[in-house]
């Protein structure tokens, strides 16, 4: 797989050191960058990883979706499904014994 550049804050600066310190801040996207987003996953330039993507068959709607949501209600998601799951994996790891 390929490697993808830095982050724009990873970077190297002026002087030539990273600016990555370790700490990568979370935010919500802008209207402005969300519709930006948004509208290169409807609209995926030909032959770039999202129409492949696409192609293949991910739905892309639901990325949309997650992007509406703030790190911490995405983070909030995610632990909820995690303790919704966790019954049904000790029921799994039981009968595996």
């Amino acid at each position: 797989m390929p490697r993808l550049g830095p982050l724009p804050s990873q970077r190297p600066t002026q002087g030539g050191q990273s600016g990555y310190n370790g700490v990568m801040e979370l935010r919500a996207l802008t209207p402005e960058e969300f519709e930006r987003a948004a509208e290169r996953l409807r609209h995926p330039a030909p032959g770039s990883r999202i129409a492949a993507a696409k192609e293949y068959g991910i739905d892309l709607t639901l990325l949309i979706e997650q992007l509406r949501l703030t790190p911490a209600q995405r983070a909030q998601q995610l632990q909820d499904a995690t303790i919704q799951l966790e019954p049904l994996i000790g029921v799994a790891r039981r009968r595996r014994s």
